[in-house]
């Protein structure tokens, strides 16, 4: 930082590279000071730690979130594309903003800024749209385009997509979310994802123990590592995801950790044999499934059959009976028959799983799947994707009432005032500490508690403080 002028300057420090390089450039900060931004994110957690990161660089420049009920200055909005729904709300989103906030400078990023972009920045009171190359430098672009009185984006194409934004931040949560993984070289025929974020790419080794270091400098307890397909980390660096979680595993000041989600061809048996015994290595998984049908799989093109996956949970289950395995599937792709969706039901029904994200089939376009001729119906999608949340309830309710009266050890999260606390133990049950028990100094705190029935609503257990 230097002064010029009369203004404040300031090199602004980016990774732009996936080896971690980092490109220096000269920011006026001044034209940030005390202003305000607004951000809205839609997707999975990786846009929400990505989002977070945002704003704290934009703090460094002197930028301060904006308060209920204030005009922001800036206005940060990071998009998903992972169904057309998601396109629909990512539009309702920036026409929201535009009219909550009018004369901002409006900023859209993400999955649907890179797919969309040119129709993004037609959008009525849209200044600027960045792609998954860009968004690394957002506070550059941002701040070369401030006072423009047009539209502008920039956006590369899907091989030239190789920068690497990192991500290490909590926003207003209690657990860290940091990001170890970019892209996807998978190109199932359903999926837009390779696509929008690119090839798959990631930091060191070495670069993320440093970030999960500071975390634990800052106060935070646990850590959730997340990506686009983080299984296949070490593709940019020669390095291997187990050599990771092993590193990561060694910085004691974080007491826990947990893997968002890990692809069953890249769950490897040493990864889940170190998982078991570890320090701090949660017994809680998330692996994405899609379909129990091995047709269906094969028109997805998915990396495994039924027959790995069922493998796979069988022997998480053997070393860690009370593991917590949440499962995606997809209903009503392309291809899938009814004999292929009770194929689905009858697998799930028999795996001992904890909880089924489930997602109805969307029609992306440029994918695969177009080409494949059996279509099925909005209605029946609507009726598989009911009976398949009724099974997962189904079988969170059970593994929760398996849990009733034992102690268990939960990281407690802030709550709002006047409402009950919640957390998480380390097997990912999710519990209510009643408002007569709960504290602000609670907050970030790991404390042991009895569990006891289930909450009303079914999305939580009761618990008490021992």
């Amino acid at each position: 930082m230097f002064v010029k002028n009369g203004k404040i300057r300031i090199f602004c420090c980016t990774f732009v590279g996936v080896n971690n390089s980092l490109t220096k450039r000269m920011i006026d900060s001044s034209i940030f000071q005390g202003k305000r931004a607004a951000y809205f994110t839609l997707g999975c957690k990786l846009n929400f730690s990505e989002t977070s990161t945002f704003g704290k660089l934009l703090e460094q420049m002197g930028v301060v979130p904006v308060a209920k009920g204030e005009q922001a200055d800036i206005c940060v909005i990071n998009t998903c594309s992972v169904t057309d729904v998601a396109d629909k709300k990512c539009r309702q989103a920036i026409h929201r903003m535009v009219r909550q906030h009018p004369g901002a400078f409006v900023v859209v990023t993400g999955c649907y800024a890179q797919l969309e972009a040119d129709k993004v920045a037609k959008i009525d009171g849209v200044n600027l749209v960045l792609g998954s190359n860009e968004k690394a430098n957002l506070v550059q672009f941002l701040s070369e385009a401030w006072g423009s009185g047009e539209a502008k984006y920039y956006r590369q194409k899907t091989k030239d997509i190789k920068a690497f934004a990192p991500s290490c931040s909590r926003g207003n949560r209690t657990r860290y979310f940091l990001k170890v993984q970019d892209g996807c070289d998978y190109f199932c025929t359903y999926c837009t994802i390779p696509y929008a974020r690119g090839f798959s790419r990631n930091p060191t080794i070495a670069s993320l123990v440093a970030q999960a270091e500071e975390a634990a400098r800052e106060g935070g307890k646990e850590i959730v590592l997340t990506g686009v397909n983080i299984g296949d980390f070490g593709k940019t660096t020669g390095e291997r995801f187990i050599d990771l979680v092993k590193a990561l595993d060694g910085v004691e000041a974080i007491q826990r950790y947990r893997i968002s989600s890990l692809e069953p061809d890249l769950a490897t048996d040493e990864l889940i044999d170190y998982c078991a015994h570890s320090r701090a290595f949660m017994p809680h998984f998330h692996i994405p499934l899609q379909s129990g049908s091995d047709e269906v799989l094969r028109l997805m093109h998915r990396h495994y059959d039924r027959q790995l996956f069922a493998d796979k949970i069988m022997h998480i289950k053997e070393l860690m009976p009370d593991a917590f395995i949440g499962v995606d599937v997809m209903v009503g792709c392309r291809g899938e028959t009814p004999e292929c969706f009770e194929d689905t039901f009858e697998f799930l029904d028999r795996l001992d799983v904890t909880q089924l994200h489930v997602f109805p089939y969307s029609e992306r376009p440029g994918t695969a799947a177009l080409k494949i001729p059996y279509v099925v119906s909005e209605a029946e999608k609507k009726l598989r994707v009911r009976r398949l949340l009724d099974l997962s309830q189904r079988k969170t309710t059970a593994f929760y009432e398996r849990h009733s009266g034992l102690e268990a050890e939960v990281l407690m999260e802030k709550a709002t005032r006047g409402r009950a606390m919640h957390g998480f133990t380390k097997n990912y049950i999710r519990v209510e500490l009643p408002l007569a028990q709960a504290s602000p100094e609670l907050d970030n705190q790991l404390v042991m508690v009895r569990l006891g029935e289930i909450t009303h609503d079914k999305e939580a257990v009761k618990c008490s403080l021992i």
